[in-house]
C-alpha cells in the first residue's frame, strides 16, 4: 500500500468504532479521518465499513484488511519498545505488568526503584489479559502460576502467595463459621466469575461448593475483597492483607494447594538491557522481605 496512514486511520475507526474517537486519538481533524477512509475504499475497490447512526462498523473485507493492520501496528510497538530498552542507561519508561491482587506489595518496591532511579518513568498495568512482551506491551510482567509461556520469554521464580478462607464478623455473627469443608452446607461464598481461572484457590472453591452457594461473584479482585469484608460471604483474600484487617475472620487456614506462585517473566530482547536488569534486582531484593506472604 502507498499510504500507510490510510490504513492506521481505518485501523483506529475499526477499533474505536466512530470517526471522532479515531480523530481524537490520531490528533487530526474528523474530516481527515473520513477522507482516508474514503480513499481507501477507492484503492481498493470495497466497501470497508458499514455507516450507521452509531458509528461505523467493519465488512468483511474490511474485517482481513485490519487484522493485518493491527499486527502491523503491534509490531511497531514492539520495535519502539526493543529500540528504546536499548540504552546503556537507567531512564526513560519502564512498562510493568502484574496479575490483580498484588499492588500492596509492587508499589511500595517500584516506589524504591524510582527513589534510586529518577529519571525513570514507571506504567504499572493490570489486566484481565496477558500482555504480550513479544509485541513491547511490557518490559516485565509478574505473573501468577507455572502457565505456558513465549519460547522467547525469560522465566524466573520470584515468591509465592499465600492465601486463606476468611469470613467478616458479621457474617460469622449471622450464621457462624464452619470448621471445615463438611460444615459448608448452609454457607453462602464470594468467588471468582471466571469459569476458567488461573487461581488454584477459586479452582478449589468452584469444585468444593454447589453452585447455589456461590452468593456473590466478579471479575475484580478488588470487588471480591470488599464483598467478603462486608460479610456477603465466606472467601479467598491474600494472606499478608487478610492478617491486618481485625474485622476479619480465618475460616480455613492456608493451605499449599492454595498458594500461588509468583514469577517473573521478560522478553530475551529486553531481558539484559541496563534498565531492566535494575528494576529485576531491586524487585527481587524486596521480594526477600515478603515474610508475611510467603
Amino acid at each position: 500500500m502507498e499510504n500507510w496512514d490510510e490504513i492506521r486511520t481505518a485501523y483506529q475507526v475499526a477499533r474505536l468504532g466512530t470517526v471522532s474517537g479515531a480523530a481524537e486519538v490520531l490528533g487530526v481533524h474528523h474530516a481527515t479521518v473520513i477522507r482516508h477512509i474514503d480513499a481507501l475504499e477507492r484503492r481498493l475497490g470495497v466497501k470497508l465499513f458499514q455507516r450507521h447512526a452509531r458509528g461505523y462498523t467493519p465488512t468483511e473485507p474490511g474485517r482481513d484488511l485490519l487484522a493485518v493492520a493491527q499486527t502491523t501496528e503491534e509490531q511497531f510497538a514492539h520495535l519502539v519498545s526493543r529500540i528504546k530498552g536499548q540504552g546503556e542507561t537507567v531512564a526513560g519508561e519502564l512498562v510493568v505488568t502484574s496479575i490483580a491482587g498484588i499492588s500492596d506489595l509492587l508499589i511500595p518496591v517500584i516506589t524504591g526503584f524510582q527513589e534510586k532511579f529518577r529519571d525513570v518513568r514507571v506504567r504499572f498495568l493490570t489486566d484481565m489479559r496477558v500482555f504480550r512482551l513479544d509485541y513491547g506491551e511490557a518490559h516485565v510482567a509478574i505473573r501468577a502460576g507455572a502457565g505456558p509461556e513465549e519460547p522467547d520469554n525469560v522465566v524466573q521464580p520470584l515468591s509465592r502467595v499465600k492465601a486463606g478462607l476468611y469470613a467478616a464478623r458479621s457474617y460469622v455473627e449471622r450464621f457462624g463459621k464452619p470448621a471445615s469443608e463438611a460444615e459448608f452446607e448452609g454457607h453462602r461464598f464470594v468467588c471468582t466469575d471466571a469459569e476458567v481461572t488461573r487461581a488454584p484457590f477459586h479452582r478449589w472453591l468452584r469444585a468444593t461448593v454447589q453452585p447455589d452457594q456461590i452468593a456473590f461473584a466478579a471479575t475484580e479482585a478488588a470487588a471480591l475483597e470488599l464483598a467478603v469484608r462486608n460479610g456477603l460471604g465466606i472467601g479467598f483474600m491474600m494472606a499478608f492483607r487478610a492478617a491486618e484487617d481485625p474485622d476479619l475472620v480465618e475460616v480455613l487456614p492456608t493451605r499449599p494447594e492454595w498458594e500461588s506462585p509468583l514469577r517473573i517473566v521478560t522478553h530475551v530482547d529486553l531481558h539484559r538491557t541496563k534498565k531492566v536488569q535494575a528494576f529485576l534486582t531491586h524487585l527481587k531484593d524486596a521480594a526477600k522481605d515478603w515474610k508475611s506472604c510467603t
